[in-house]
């Protein structure tokens, strides 16, 4: 999985910024069990993954603030 830039992120609709998100938690999810097993071989790719899921999660909430502001 390539990383995703912001500006990419925030011009695509939360549905789809949803599913990569649970597409990259997946892959979190196994990068941890490589990690545990000792199959891990580029060990850097956990921060690259955490903080993409981190951006992702921050545009989300970023979205559902401007439409509750828009709705006032």
């Amino acid at each position: 999985m390539k990383s995703t830039k912001t500006s990419d992120l925030r011009n695509l609709k939360s549905g789809e910024i949803e599913s990569k998100l649970s597409d990259a938690r997946e892959e979190l999810m196994k990068l941890r069990f490589q990690v545990v097993t000792g199959q891990l071989t580029d060990s850097s790719r956990l921060r690259v993954l955490r903080r993409e899921i981190a951006r992702m999660q921050t545009v989300l909430r970023e979205q559902a603030a401007a439409e509750t502001e828009g709705e006032s």
